[in-house]
């Protein structure tokens, strides 16, 4: 019986492999072989989950005419990838990937690292902070003594809680985008909202637009829906949006959905301005395009003096065109998995009638906290907190990068969690796997694109700031000089550091 579960073809995996660009042999690099190339490529597919495990691989004749390499190449990395555990096969059912026994299975995301690895791993893999305190004691405190007269209902809100709702439609009123409760339904995080949109207006097979490169999330999510995603590449630098690519890709792919983050953008922080906005909206309008907003960044301007854009959904006020996802996770805590999505209200119906199949409600006591946090100033207070981290830690991470690899290059967002870094030609896959290695997690750039793009960039979070930042530059400039000479980094222990 075959022990593969899925099937990757042989032109699929040879524009994976070629995605994985190689920075140009210098003085002292060692080049490894064709075959080892060629395994190590695969392994890298594998640890990254771009190639799930347990998937079929081509045969070696099927291969190597993909890549215009001899059989006899692809039979040693096979070879190679099998002895080191990443190869299974059996004769009369092929090879299939695997990954060596007491390696954990990789995941298609990052997931934050547990406490206990803090010591000796830095962490910048998820764009989080931690809790902007006193303000989440302090509103869990609110919500219990709120609490009493819910705890005497079924405690099952489809929509949310009335307050909450009224709330937050109050909130987009005072930024000038009139809005009824009717037209806000609240979720379990801004991925809950998300899923419920893609399940609600594209069903698998339908076309999806999405920014490139953007959340890496939010793709994965698409992918397991089963949309065909419609990648449109963003402007160079911080400039946003590229509006003929936009209006080309609306016009000729008539996507059900479109995906963008207009405000600070994850991962590159850019900020779309009022005529991208604008722009945007009328092309989805004319295309028959649903464009959905995600403004989970949208109060996290760190900058001062920076005027702000109106929201997107202002430039769509008959409500027709432009869905909006927001989000306590990235302004406030990322463990306050509260949501919401601002739509017309047959939208909002619509979600929440499907909503009885899936989650039934969103819980009552995150949603009484974030009302709390609301209604009292807690959350402008507790938003003050985030961005003074924010800065801080953006200031600290850019200078140490710039002292310990001058090569890389970023443009600083004005806002944001996040900096998109190319990587002077090394693979942001390597530098992933051999970054583990010395002590610092990074997610590579393929992660936020389509089909292996962006090989030759990381993306790095505001995450950490002080004596951490400089360690995670040192840490970075170690794993960047492993990778660049070509040296395994097998034998490299993670260094304890003490803040």
């Amino acid at each position: 019986m075959a022990q593969w579960t899925s099937a990757v073809g042989a032109a699929q995996l040879a524009r994976l492999l070629n995605s994985q660009q190689e920075r140009p042999a210098g003085p002292g690099t060692r080049r490894p072989p064709a075959y080892r190339a060629l395994a190590d490529g695969v392994r890298l597919l594998v640890l990254e989950g771009r190639v799930p495990v347990a998937a079929r691989l081509p045969a070696e004749r099927e291969l190597a005419l993909a890549l215009s390499v001899s059989r006899t190449t692809v039979a040693a990395a096979y070879e190679a990838l099998r002895a080191e555990g990443f190869l299974e096969s059996r004769r009369g059912a092929g090879s299939w990937t695997a990954v060596p026994a007491g390696n954990p299975l990789p995941a298609r995301g990052l997931e934050p690292l547990p406490p206990e690895t803090l010591g000796s791993m830095i962490d910048l893999g998820c764009a989080a902070l931690p809790a902007p305190e006193p303000w989440l004691t302090r509103a869990v405190q609110g919500a219990l003594e709120e609490l009493p007269p819910y705890a005497h209902t079924h405690g099952d809100y489809p929509a949310g809680l009335p307050a909450l709702r009224a709330m937050l439609a109050e909130r987009y009123t005072a930024r000038g985008i009139p809005t009824m409760p009717e037209q806000i339904m609240v979720t379990t995080g801004a991925m809950g909202a998300i899923d419920a949109i893609c399940h609600l207006f594209a069903g698998r097979g339908e076309r999806i637009a999405v920014e490139s490169p953007s959340y890496a999330n939010i793709l994965q999510l698409m992918r397991e829906a089963g949309a065909r995603l419609v990648p449109v590449a963003m402007a160079e630098g911080l400039a946003g949006w590229d509006m003929d690519r936009w209006r080309q890709v609306l016009r000729d792919a008539a996507p059900r959905l479109a995906y963008v983050v207009a405000d600070f953008h994850n991962p590159t922080g850019a900020l779309a301005d009022e005529d991208q906005r604008r722009g945007l909206v009328d092309a989805a309008r004319s295309a028959g395009t649903v464009l959905v907003v995600d403004e989970t960044m949208s109060e996290l301007h760190l900058d001062e003096g920076l005027e702000m854009p109106r929201p997107v959904c202002a430039f769509d006020p008959a409500g027709s065109t432009v869905i909006t996802v927001g989000s306590a996770s990235k302004a406030f805590w990322a463990g306050m998995r509260i949501g919401w999505v601002r739509a017309a209200p047959d939208v909002i119906r619509s979600l929440v009638a499907a909503r009885a199949y899936a989650d039934l409600g969103t819980p009552v006591l995150e949603q009484l906290a974030v009302n709390w946090l609301l209604s009292t100033g807690g959350w402008e207070q507790a938003v003050d907190i985030r961005r003074d981290q924010a800065r801080e830690n953006r200031d600290a991470l850019v200078a140490a990068l710039r002292r310990e690899l001058p090569r890389w290059e970023f443009s600083v967002p004005r806002g944001g969690l996040t900096l998109w870094v190319r990587t002077g030609g090394l693979s942001g896959s390597r530098l992933a796997e051999v970054g583990e290695r010395v002590g610092v997690r990074v997610p590579s750039g393929p992660r936020f694109g389509v089909d292996g793009a962006f090989e030759g960039y990381v993306r790095l979070p505001f995450t950490v700031g002080g004596a951490v930042a400089d360690e995670a530059a040192t840490r970075l400039a170690a794993a960047a000089r492993l990778v660049e000479t070509g040296v395994s980094a097998a034998d490299e222990s993670p260094r304890t550091f003490v803040a």
